[in-house]
Formats: structure tokens, C-alpha cells, sequence
């Protein structure tokens, strides 16, 4: 039987899976603090004396933080979310209009991965992305950008931000018509952004292995992991809760069954795969992040308990989704109906009552204590969702055995 280390390279800890091949048995499990001066470090402590090829997913440092530069604020920003969404992405700024020297500024000081620019419909207004296009070329700045803009203009947008010295990257327009949002090219144009610039970077390793062993980020490979699990979960609809030190993570897997009975003509367009990631939710990195948004959502200030924190995460992170949902309209079925939720990161793994913190967030009024009530709801200790992610491609026998735990 051979065997392949499954790595998750996370903004505190690495941790890592070591799975048989074909069957998906889980051999051995380790964890080891990310070393985020080079975090190839950390993944040979978290696979010391393991003989066996690394594949990997990331979110060191937080994650990809992303700029958005567009025409219009209200169009930009959820143009920007939702193109961030399935990129493991998180919106960090976004700008509207020309940009100025104060505006230049302000995008400079948040050091963003990435940078969004959009701007105009397919044939439509093109004088405010040229505009920005130049003023990002003439920074001297060598930010990464994924041009998403009026098509009409996209070669010669292209070249300007070239000439300036800035990887390009070309995607089609997220916005090609007036109320139409089509921000799945974008999608993957950000996540190959961050491949090749972020992991094939510096910032996190020179050693050129990294480039080698990451095969996503984290966010894609937990929710192909989810995916693989609501295949096992047969008839149930699945949530998974990710609460980590930089960021919040929530995914659903509608019952598709319950899906069916109830989409209607007004929710056409609801993706069967649904994920939040949110950035300013987690319990070490983004802490003082998380203790305002528990404030502005009504809730206790969790203070510095790590348990505290987590079931605040988690509260929060789930109303939140619960409001994108609804984004999407009344016909498709919710997270609410959910018959397995699966908890997962270090706050709920290492817990002393585990059931205790369960309780107290399924007493939540706001909106949280609906998913977890009638459901399911177990720990993944072994971190089998991202591991299961990696393999789900290639090995979809073993992702499908790896997960099976959770629902047995």
C-alpha cells in the first residue's frame, strides 16, 4: 500500500494527514506551529519521518487579501464578494471612481495580494478604467491585478498595466451588462493569482517544494471536501463550521432532494455549493476583529477565552451566512435544514465540553441556533475535510472512505 501526506497549511498551525492509497485509511495525523518566516518548515516538522509524497492547501498569513478597484461602490464591492467567494479570498478594500493620489494611498497602506479592477459593461463606459488602469501603472508598485472590466478595452487596459511593471491577469467581465453578475472567470483568474504569485512568491517560502506540494487554497479544498461528504452523507444536507486563527469559514451542501422540492423560479441561479469566508473572524489573528463584530451583532464579548471566541466565531459566522442565503431569494433550501453540521479547528478539537459550547450556540436567537437544531452535529478531530479535498480528484475512493468517519 502506498501513501500520500495531506498538508494544511493554516495562519497558526500546520497540520497534516498521512493516507493510504487506494483505500483512504488515515495512518497517522500531526500537527506543528506554522513557521510563517518559511512555512516549509513547519510542513516538514508536521511530516517528520514519513516517507511519502506532500500535496498541500494554504491559508498562511490570513489568507489572499484582495483590493477592489471598480466604477461604482455598491457594484464594485459585490462584485468583489462574490468573485472573492470561491477564490479563498477576502475583501480588504474597495475603491470606486478615478483614483487619486489619497485613494492610491489608501489602497497602498491595506498591502493587498491582489487587486480587482473593474469597471463598465462590455461596450459601456471605459474612461474611469483606463483612468485607474494607468493611475495603478504609474505607482511603481508590482501588485498583482485581475482585470475584469469593460471587454472593449481589455487588450489596451491590459497593455498600460503591463508597461507599468503589474502581473496581469485577464478574466471576462464581471459585470457584462446592467444587473447581470457573472463572477466565476474572475473566480478563477484569482485563484491561479495566488498560486503563482503568493505560494510561487516569496512571501511565504523561497523554497521552491512550496510551489510544488500547494495544490489550492485551503477555503477550495475544505469545500471540495464538503462536497465529497455530502455525497456520503446521503439525503442529509451538510454545514461545515471552520473557525481558524485568521478567518471563519462556513460551507453548505444543500439535501439536494429538499433542494429540488423547493427551489422555485425566483431562486434560479442558487449554487449548490454555498461558502462564506469571513476574514475578520478568527481567534488569534483577527481576535480584536472578532470581539467588534460579536459587540455590533449583540452578543457577550468573548474576551480572551479561546472557547469563548470560538463559539462567537461561530455565531457570528453563521448568521452571516444565513443573510447570504437570503441574498439569493426564498426558494431554495437553507443551511437551517441541514441534517449533519460538522465542526471543525483547533477550539473545538482541543475542547474539554465540546457539547457544552454545542448547546450554547444552538440556544443562539439570532439566527445560528437554527442550523444546529434537529441536526447532527460531530467534530472533525482529525482534520479529514481539507486531507479528503486534496484527494477528491485524483483518489475519490479514498477522499469518499477518509470522510466517511464523520457520518458513521
Amino acid at each position: 500500500m502506498s501513501a500520500i501526506a495531506c498538508v494544511d497549511i493554516g495562519s497558526t498551525y500546520t497540520k497534516a494527514a498521512l493516507i493510504g492509497l487506494p483505500d483512504g485509511d488515515l495512518l497517522a495525523v500531526n500537527q506543528s506551529p506554522t513557521t510563517l518566516d518559511d512555512v516549509v518548515r513547519g510542513v516538514l516538522a508536521a511530516t517528520e519521518g514519513w516517507d511519502a509524497p506532500v500535496i498541500a492547501c494554504s491559508s498562511a498569513g490570513g489568507g489572499l487579501r484582495l483590493a477592489v478597484v471598480g466604477y461604482e461602490e455598491l457594484i464594485s464591492a459585490e462584485a468583489g464578494h462574490r468573485a472573492a467567494l470561491s477564490a479563498g479570498a477576502r475583501v480588504v478594500h474597495v475603491a470606486a471612481g478615478r483614483l487619486d493620489d489619497a485613494a492610491l494611498a489608501r489602497l497602498a497602506a491595506v498591502a493587498p495580494d491582489v487587486v480587482l479592477l473593474v469597471g463598465g459593461t462590455d461596450g459601456g463606459e471605459a474612461s474611469v478604467l483606463r483612468h485607474n488602469a494607468q493611475a495603478l501603472a504609474g505607482t511603481g508598485r508590482s501588485v498583482p491585478v485581475v482585470l475584469a472590466g469593460n471587454a472593449a478595452v481589455r487588450d489596451d487596459v491590459a497593455a498600460v498595466l503591463r508597461d507599468g511593471g503589474l502581473p496581469v491577469t485577464e478574466a471576462d467581465n464581471v459585470l457584462p451588462d446592467i444587473g447581470l453578475l457573472e463572477p466565476e472567470s474572475a473566480r478563477t483568474a484569482i485563484r491561479a493569482v495566488f498560486l503563482e504569485h503568493v505560494i510561487g512568491g516569496s512571501r511565504l517560502s523561497t523554497d521552491p517544494r512550496l510551489r510544488q506540494w500547494v495544490r489550492a487554497v485551503t477555503p477550495d479544498a475544505v469545500l471540495e471536501g464538503v462536497s465529497v461528504l455530502a455525497r456520503e452523507a446521503a439525503e442529509r444536507g451538510v454545514v461545515v463550521l471552520d473557525v481558524g486563527g485568521a478567518t471563519t469559514d462556513v460551507y453548505s451542501v444543500p439535501d439536494p432532494d429538499a433542494e429540488q422540492a423547493t427551489l422555485g423560479r425566483e431562486a434560479v441561479g442558487v449554487p449548490a455549493r454555498r461558502r462564506t469566508v469571513e476574514g475578520d473572524l478568527g481567534v488569534s489573528a483577527s481576535a480584536d476583529d472578532l470581539r467588534r463584530a460579536a459587540r455590533a451583532e449583540g452578543l457577550t464579548d468573548p474576551g480572551d477565552d479561546p472557547l469563548a471566541l470560538g463559539e462567537a466565531a461561530a455565531t457570528v459566522a453563521l448568521r452571516r451566512h444565513l443573510r447570504a442565503e437570503a441574498a439569493y431569494g426564498p426558494g431554495g433550501a437553507s443551511a437551517r435544514a441541514a441534517g449533519l453540521v460538522v465542526l471543525s479547528g483547533g477550539v473545538f478539537r482541543h475542547a474539554e465540553d465540546v457539547d457544552a459550547a454545542v448547546a450554547r450556540i444552538a440556544a443562539d436567537a439570532g439566527g445560528a441556533g437554527s442550523v444546529l437544531a434537529g441536526s447532527d452535529v460531530v467534530v472533525d478531530r482529525q482534520y479529514v475535510l481539507a486531507a479528503a479535498g486534496l484527494l477528491a480528484a485524483e483518489h475519490p475512493t479514498a477522499a469518499g472512505r477518509l470522510v466517511a468517519r464523520l457520518v458513521s
